[in-house]
């Protein structure tokens, strides 16, 4: 499933980031670049940080990058990005982050599969470690293409 509308292209591994502002930066712009989404979708995910916190950050280790449909979404799309030093977010019991899946939903149903496949991988520490250590983007896909 991940594989599926994942494409290499979209797929992001870096030792290191400056802060979360340029771990965010970096993750959406594959999506910026293929069309996936606006600059407002990045917009939204900057403005809902600081109202709210570090939303996105799902629990040790992982985020999940995302907004709303309306906030610039052109076409469901699925980002990687890994950071193999880490980066904090300012989430006090998750922090640092090592792996950030984005995602862009068109609609408020059309994703529900995608979250149930990224939910698996993101419950899986094994897998989570093994992704983390990844030098290529073919050893990121011999991982994911399970989920």
């Amino acid at each position: 499933m991940l594989t599926s509308i994942l494409p290499k292209s979209r797929i992001v591994l870096i030792d290191s980031v400056t802060d979360w502002q340029d771990a965010v930066n970096l993750s959406l712009q594959p999506l910026l670049d293929d069309g996936c989404i606006n600059e407002s979708y990045k917009q939204a995910i900057f403005r809902m940080h600081h109202e709210i916190g570090p939303y996105y950050v799902l629990g040790p280790k992982i985020a999940l990058l995302h907004a709303r449909p309306e906030d610039g979404v052109n076409q469901l799309s699925l980002g990687m990005t890994i950071i193999r030093d880490g980066v904090c977010f300012g989430s006090e019991d998750n922090d640092p982050v090592y792996l950030i899946v984005t995602l862009a939903a068109t609609d408020k149903n059309s994703h529900i599969d995608i979250i149930a496949s990224v939910s698996e991988l993101f419950l899986n520490e094994e897998d989570i470690n093994q992704l983390i250590k990844c030098k290529e983007v073919n050893e990121v896909y011999s991982i994911i293409k399970k989920y």
